[in-house]
């Protein structure tokens, strides 16, 4: 199927030619044609599936359909994402898209000064783009008018939830019109999320381009057996060995990401990390260094790394694994996106057996599991809780947990070799 078969305009056939664009992803070519026929929505779709795309362009079609007269622009869509990486990334899609069209757009977010933003709302705004809290702070100014909004999109509510914005989305949603098209999309399904649609969405059509909580085909996923206090060191050894030139890595705390960042610029391994107690112009320095390839390594959090848009991206390391196994799934959907092939690694210690197990079931995948000639794990050390701000347990910042200790099951075979050949 081309895009020109899914009956869009002329102004917006032109814009994603522009970009290179002639055939629309599974969820582009499932989800545009309920959209336009005015139907609510509920989206399954990994990130990197061009949903963006997904709801951006019926939106800026059906908006077309009836262009207002006066010149004033008023909020006519609303689109909710957790972060403020994302939310920037789909302003920027919004633009992309609609550039040969009327409309103005806005993107709204904490960590930076709050006075352009009020000043952008008062010159008019057709599509907003915004994170919870500093809507809310905005709504409480009397800066934005949510009264005509035509369309309401709830973009990867699964991370909303997991951020605790429940009650800031059932705030902005009590001030929306009752009349209005509703599409919410999210990566991996839950009571609460279900919980939410049926609050939201009326006989939404169904769209699931993924099966649900599981990763990508196109990623290859493996783990590498080591000890909590060498994994630094094996992971610039990984890179240096590898000369990998562009890896995402995932740790669990902020000081865990700066500790590890200057780690590996004492290696002479270029890296910057990324999370919340970084300003927003810090983060959005790092990301684009890190894009251009200036710096080698991106270190991030959970809630920093969501919502980051990084074309072709080969590696995602996993420094710590995640205690939520549906973050698994989230981290390493940065790459193998949009066709491309790529690969997650995980570097596991014995106090993370817990939560590999929990991940695999989650996935319904026994993960390739190997060792690294010089980084073996030693076998006397036993398992200790992963404890809430790094406590007295060695890994990082969650509640204690019990662990049995026992290793998983490990392939045999010269491990090295196999391990680098899989990279």
């Amino acid at each position: 199927m081309l895009f020109k078969k899914l009956n869009l305009s002329a102004p917006i056939l032109k814009a994603i030619a522009e970009e290179g664009y002639t055939t629309p992803t599974p969820v582009q070519a499932q989800a545009i044609p309920y959209i336009l026929d005015g139907r609510d929505m509920l989206a399954g779709a990994q990130t990197g599936t061009g949903k963006t795309a997904g709801f951006t362009l019926p939106m800026l079609e059906i908006l077309s359909h009836n262009l207002p007269q006066a010149k004033r622009h008023h909020i006519r869509a609303l689109i909710l994402t957790p972060t403020r990486e994302l939310a920037a990334q789909v302003e920027a899609s919004v633009k992309t898209y609609g550039k040969y069209l009327p409309f103005k757009s806005a993107v709204i977010f904490g960590g930076v000064g709050i006075n352009p933003q009020i000043n952008a709302l008062k010159n008019g705004v057709d599509i907003l783009v915004a994170t919870p809290g500093r809507l809310l702070d905005l709504i409480s100014q009397k800066a934005v008018d949510l009264s005509r909004v035509e369309m309401f999109v709830l973009d990867e509510a699964d991370r909303m939830l997991d951020m605790g914005f429940i009650r800031d989305i059932r705030k902005v949603i009590a001030l929306l019109p009752k009349q209005r098209q509703n599409l919410l999309f999210s990566a991996t399904y839950s009571d609460e999320i279900k919980k939410l649609c049926e609050s939201i969405l009326r006989n939404p059509a169904i769209v699931e381009v993924a099966r649900r909580n599981t990763s990508s085909e196109l990623i290859k996923q493996s783990v590498i057996l080591v000890d909590c206090k060498r994994k630094s060191a094996l992971l610039g050894h990984l890179i240096d060995q590898n000369k990998w030139t562009q890896v995402l890595v995932f740790t669990r705390t902020k000081h865990g990401a700066n500790k590890l960042s200057e780690y590996l610029q004492k290696m002479n391994i270029t890296s910057a990390a990324i999370h919340g107690n970084k300003s927003q112009g810090a983060r959005t320095k790092a990301l684009s260094d890190f894009k251009a390839g200036t710096i080698r390594v991106l270190v991030a959090t959970d809630i920093a790394a969501r919502g980051l848009d990084i074309d072709s991206l080969p590696h995602v390391v996993n420094l710590e694994l995640p205690n939520i196994a549906e973050d698994y799934v989230h981290r390493i959907g940065r790459t193998g996106r949009a066709g491309n092939v790529g690969e997650a690694l995980s570097l596991v210690c014995v106090d993370e057996y817990e939560y590999l197990r929990g991940i695999e079931k989650l996935i319904k995948l026994n993960l390739d599991k190997s060792t690294v000639s010089g980084f073996e794990p030693d076998p006397s050390i036993k398992a200790e809780p992963i404890s809430l701000g790094g406590g007295r347990g060695r890994g990082g910042n969650q509640r204690p947990r019990s662990s049995n200790g026992s290793a998983p099951k490990k392939r045999s075979g010269s491990t090295h070799n196999r391990d680098k050949n899989r990279r």
